[in-house]
C-alpha cells in the first residue's frame, strides 16, 4: 500500500505526547500498586523491567507493521487503542491486585506478575509508536538519519517532560487515578489530532471504557467516603489511606492510618484521641534510662500519636520531629488531632540528612519509629554510618529507642541480627524488648531496640509499675549475629523483610 500524506507536525506532537504519557504511566503505576503490593524497590524494579520489555515488543511490533503498512490511520487507532488500555486499568486494578496480593507467591513474582497484568499492553502500544512514525515520515535515505535522530529525540524530551509532569505536579496534586484519566483521555485526544476522523469500533469502544471507568472510578471514590470514610490521598511521597475500623483487641472504634497494605502505620482512639498500639509506650523509656531527658528527636512522624504522647506525659520536654512527607503532616492534622505546640518543631527532611546536620551532643534521647513498605525501615536510617551520627548527636547519657519489624528467629530474623550487630558495633549497651510476648519469636512483629550511650551492665528494674511491665518484656535469651553489620554500601533490609512477610503470611494462610 502506498503511503498517505502527513502532516509532520502531527507526526511530532503525537511522538512528544506519547512519550510523555508512557512514563507518567509507569510513575502512576507505583501509586497503583502501593495499597495491594506496597512500593519496595521490587514494585520499582518489576515495573521497570516489565514496561521496558513492553516497549521494545511494541518497537518491534511497529516496525514490522509500518513495513507492511505505512498509514497513519493505522498509528492513529493504535493510540486510541493505548488509552482505551489505560482505561481498562482503571477499571479492572482493583479485581486484579486483590487477585495477585493474595497469591501464594513471594513478593518479586506478585510485583512481576501485578505490573504485567495491568500496565504491559498499555505500554506495548505507546512503545509501537515512535518507530512507526519514523516509517511514516522518511521520504528517502537521504533524510533518514534525521528523520529518526529527530523523532527519536522528540519522545525522549516527552518522556523527560512526563517524568517531572506527573512526580512533581498531577500526582500529589491531581491524584493517581485522576491522572490514569488524564492520561488515557491524552492519548485518545491526541490520536484525534493525529487523524480526525478515525471512528472506528476500536476507537468508539475506547472511549466508551474511558468514560465508564471514569464513572465507576469516581462513584466507587466516593462511596467509600461517604459510606465507610476512607480518605485515599495521594502526596509527594505516598499513597496514603485514612480510615475508621475497629480495634480487634479491645473492640474501640479508632482511625488508622497505611501506606502500605502489610500495615498500619498510625491509629488513634476516637473517643479520647489515645494511641491505640502497644509499641508506643516503650517510647516513654526515654524518661526511665534518661530522667533527665529534655532534648529529644523523633525520626518518623506518620500520624505523630509518638511525639503527641510524649509531650502530653512530660511537660518539661521539647521534641524536634522530623517527617520527610509535608503531605503526611498535613493529614496529621485533619484526622489525627495534630497541632501546634511552642515545644515540638517539626521538619520536613529524610531523617538521615537531619541526623547528618544536627549538633554532636544536641539530643538525650533519638526516637525512631520510620517505615517504608514491607513493614522496613529505609535503608539509610539502618547503617553503620547512621547509626553512629545518632550516637554523635546523643548526650553523654543519651538514648535510643527505635521501633522495627522483624521475626526474632528462624529465616525472618535476618533483619534484627543485622541490625542489633550494627547497634552493637556502636553502642556498649544494646538491649531488645518483645512488644507482644506471647507472639512466636519466628513471627513478624514489632520489636523494640534500647541502645545506651553509657556502659549499663544489671538488669532494667522499677518501682514505676508502669516501667516495670515494659521493663519485664526485654529478650532475655541470647540472639546470635550470623548477618553482617549494615553500611551505606550494603543494607538488603528489603530482602530481609520480604522473606519475613512471605513466611508470615504463609502463616496466616
Amino acid at each position: 500500500m502506498a503511503e498517505r500524506p502527513v502532516n509532520n507536525l502531527r507526526i511530532g506532537i503525537a511522538v512528544f505526547a506519547c512519550g510523555a504519557f508512557v512514563m507518567a504511566y509507569e510513575i502512576v503505576a507505583s501509586r497503583i500498586l502501593a495499597p495491594f503490593i506496597g512500593t519496595s524497590t521490587y514494585i520499582w524494579t518489576s515495573l521497570i523491567g516489565v514496561i521496558l520489555a513492553s516497549l521494545s515488543l511494541g518497537y518491534w511490533l511497529g516496525g514490522r507493521m509500518a513495513d507492511r503498512r505505512p498509514d497513519v490511520r493505522v498509528l492513529s487507532s493504535v493510540i486510541f487503542f493505548a488509552g482505551g488500555l489505560v482505561a481498562v486499568t482503571e477499571l479492572v486494578k482493583e479485581i486484579v491486585l486483590s487477585f495477585v496480593a493474595a497469591a501464594p507467591i513471594g513478593i518479586e513474582l506478585r510485583s512481576v506478575l501485578a505490573s504485567l497484568l495491568l500496565f504491559a499492553p498499555a505500554s506495548v502500544c505507546l512503545g509501537f509508536v515512535t518507530p512507526y512514525a519514523v516509517k511514516l515520515e522518511i521520504l528517502s535515505l537521504a533524510n533518514s538519519g534525521k528523520t529518526v535522530g529527530r523523532l527519536y529525540a522528540l519522545s525522549t524530551v516527552g518522556s523527560i517532560a512526563g517524568t517531572f509532569v506527573a512526580g512533581f505536579f498531577l500526582i500529589p496534586f491531581v491524584g493517581s487515578t485522576r491522572t490514569l484519566y488524564i492520561i488515557s483521555g491524552g492519548l485518545i485526544a491526541v490520536a484525534v489530532i493525529l487523524f480526525p476522523f478515525t471512528w472506528t469500533r476500536t476507537a468508539i469502544g475506547s472511549i466508551v471504557v474511558v468514560v465508564f471507568s471514569i464513572i465507576s472510578n469516581e462513584a466507587s471514590i466516593y462511596l467509600m467516603k461517604v459510606e465507610n470514610d476512607v480518605h485515599d490521598i495521594d502526596t509527594e511521597y505516598s499513597r496514603i489511606r485514612v480510615f475508621n475500623t475497629v480495634d480487634p483487641h479491645s473492640g474501640q472504634p479508632i482511625r488508622a492510618l497505611a501506606t502500605d497494605p502489610y500495615a498500619i502505620q498510625s491509629a488513634m482512639r476516637l473517643d479520647n484521641g489515645e494511641p491505640v498500639f502497644a509499641y508506643i509506650n516503650y517510647y516513654r523509656l526515654a524518661r526511665y534510662f534518661n530522667p533527665n531527658a529534655k532534648r529529644s528527636l523523633m525520626i518518623g512522624g506518620a500520624g505523630y500519636t509518638v511525639p503527641k504522647d510524649l509531650l502530653r506525659r512530660y511537660q518539661d520536654l521539647d521534641m524536634d520531629a522530623v517527617e520527610i512527607d509535608p503531605g503526611m503532616t498535613r493529614i496529621a492534622r485533619s484526622y489525627f488531632g495534630l497541632t501546634d505546640n511552642e515545644r515540638m518543631r517539626i521538619f520536613h527532611e529524610d531523617g538521615r540528612t537531619f541526623l547528618n546536620k544536627a549538633p554532636a551532643g544536641s539530643y538525650d534521647a533519638v526516637l525512631m519509629d520510620a517505615f517504608s513498605s514491607l513493614f522496613s525501615v529505609p535503608y539509610q536510617l539502618t547503617t553503620r554510618e547512621c547509626v553512629m551520627e545518632i550516637k554523635r548527636s546523643l548526650s553523654v547519657n543519651g538514648v535510643v529507642i527505635f521501633n522495627l519489624g522483624s521475626a526474632i528467629s528462624g529465616a525472618g530474623s535476618g533483619f534484627l541480627q543485622s541490625e542489633l550487630a550494627t547497634y552493637r558495633s556502636v553502642f556498649p549497651t544494646v538491649m531488645l524488648f518483645k512488644v507482644y510476648p506471647d507472639l512466636p519469636d519466628d513471627r513478624l512483629q514489632n520489636l523494640i531496640i534500647v541502645a545506651l550511650n553509657s556502659p549499663q551492665t544489671t538488669k532494667p528494674e522499677s518501682a514505676d509499675p508502669a516501667f516495670a511491665q515494659l521493663l519485664s518484656h526485654q529478650y532475655a535469651s541470647p540472639i546470635g549475629s550470623e548477618k553482617p553489620i549494615l553500611t551505606d554500601d550494603l543494607a538488603p533490609v528489603e530482602y530481609y523483610n520480604a522473606i519475613a512477610q512471605d513466611l508470615n503470611q504463609r502463616v496466616e494462610r
